[in-house]
């Protein structure tokens, strides 16, 4: 048996059922899960002073492509709308191997980990130089980090009228093959489960209408979710009004993608009757707020989402789009944006950092995580606010407000992989090495 208590924290914002917020109260670990919480709990195990400390559920990513952590800041593609901006990046990507997959994994979870991350989803959707889902599953497994990837998949190239070059699409055939063999060997459907396996057709752009149906049937098929991106910019509602005759909401409903297996990216531009779909369905949300603003896509929704009971989490995207990976400070920024949008009270701190943990992990169909309450997983985030980013606040819990963008420490599954703000569980100094060199070495053979 392991233990570990979490004692006597500043406050603690369960984002339980009644939204507890508690003063100077302990949290004890045990065995994977929350074994208790309140005042003046003991254990024969460890103890992890709080004091001075919030602590969170552990935040949850919906959306990201962890193999573009490699890509960040690529010049000709910083100032590129969504598809000029594809355009600029495939052939840089057509050359990745595994070795390349894996390394900007490791160093795209860890950043996600620091900002307080326990649970990411992954949209891996080109595999180029015999690279497989499995790179990105092992980096998970290594850092400690709970994963839900997905087998995302292009096939249609520039021949037959898609985005992406010929030599980074794949047979369909092979496609639902790949699909079946990573279910198979990774997707873990258990409670408590640090993998599941999601099947993730890139867009509507890059792969067929056949595609799109045949992934879902093998989806239900086999009890895992469904992911793509959706309804992303204007581009993307041209796209599909000129290919199909019908918006990105109407297309997805027709070919059996809504439902509570089901979360689509991004999601900009749904309206009022989309909205509607997707709450009528469960269908989720994954609002990605910075890569929105990067590549000016605009301001997704989320106020008129969240009223309709859309389910809604945050998601980092990738960091060629976004060129970070902090969660925290994608929570800020959705909570910014939905200011900017409908006025200064369109959504609170507390709002927006409920939607980066409760509502990513109902979004992931994950109600063992994203709360604090006896009997959920033991991922917590500890934000010490006795540092310079709090001094002066009145509410150190409005974190999203004056607070820390780095996590303390950090529990997934009650295991510690962030200890004082330093990962434990690699030798990071050796990771970004690796990273920097592949990333030169790509500049170079351009």
């Amino acid at each position: 048996m392991t233990e570990v208590l979490v004692k006597g924290a500043d406050c603690i914002l369960t984002m339980d059922d009644d939204r507890r917020e508690l003063a100077g109260a302990d949290i004890l670990l045990r065995n994977g899960r929350i074994a208790g919480v309140g005042q003046e709990l003991e254990t024969s195990g460890e103890t992890v002073l709080a004091a001075g400390c919030v602590v969170t559920p552990g935040l949850v990513n919906t959306h990201h492509h962890l193999y573009q952590t490699l890509t960040r800041a690529v010049p000709g593609g910083q100032d590129a709308l969504l598809f000029g901006w594809l355009k600029t990046l495939y052939p840089i990507w057509a050359r990745f191997t595994p070795d390349h997959m894996h390394t900007s994994a490791q160093v795209g979870l860890a950043e996600l980990a620091l900002s307080g991350c326990t649970l990411s989803s992954d949209h891996l959707y080109l595999y180029p130089n015999g690279a497989r889902l499995e790179d990105t599953i092992h980096a998970a497994a290594e850092l400690g980090l709970r994963f839900h990837p997905t087998r995302g998949s292009m096939s249609i190239g520039e021949s037959l009228g898609g985005l992406p070059p010929d030599n980074l699409v794949e047979q369909e055939a092979a496609i639902l093959e790949d699909c079946i063999r990573v279910i198979d060997a990774f997707h873990d459907p258990s409670e408590g489960s640090m993998c599941r396996v999601g099947l993730a057709p890139c867009s509507p752009f890059s792969v067929s209408t056949g595609l799109m149906r045949d992934t879902a049937l093998l989806a239900r098929d086999k009890g895992v979710m469904l992911h793509t991106h959706l309804a992303e910019n204007e581009e993307d509602i041209a796209y599909s009004l000129a290919a199909y005759g019908k918006r990105p909401g109407e297309y997805a409903q027709d070919l059996g993608w809504t439902g509570p297996d089901v979360w689509h990216a991004h999601c900009v531009k749904l309206d009022t009757s989309e909205i509607d779909l997707f709450a009528r369905t469960r269908t989720g949300v994954a609002h990605c707020p910075c890569s929105n603003c990067r590549l000016g896509s605009g301001i997704a929704p989320v106020r008129a989402l969240r009223d309709a009971g859309v389910p809604v989490g945050l998601g980092v995207d990738g960091s060629a789009s976004n060129d970070a990976g902090n969660l925290v400070a994608e929570a800020r920024q959705a909570m910014l944006l939905q200011r900017v949008a409908n006025g200064a009270d369109a959504m609170s701190a507390r709002e927006a950092l409920e939607i980066a943990t409760r509502g990513g992990a109902d979004t992931l169909s994950r109600p063992d995580c994203g709360r604090i309450a006896v009997g959920k997983r033991a991922d917590l985030a500890i934000w010490d606010v006795s540092g310079i980013a709090s001094a002066g606040s009145w509410d150190p819990a409005a974190l999203l407000l004056a607070g820390p963008t780095t996590v303390r420490d950090l529990f997934v599954e009650g295991r510690q992989i962030v200890r004082d703000g330093q990962i434990t569980t690699l030798d990071m100094g050796a990771v970004i090495a690796r990273q920097n060199t592949l990333a030169r070495q790509l500049q170079d053979a351009l």
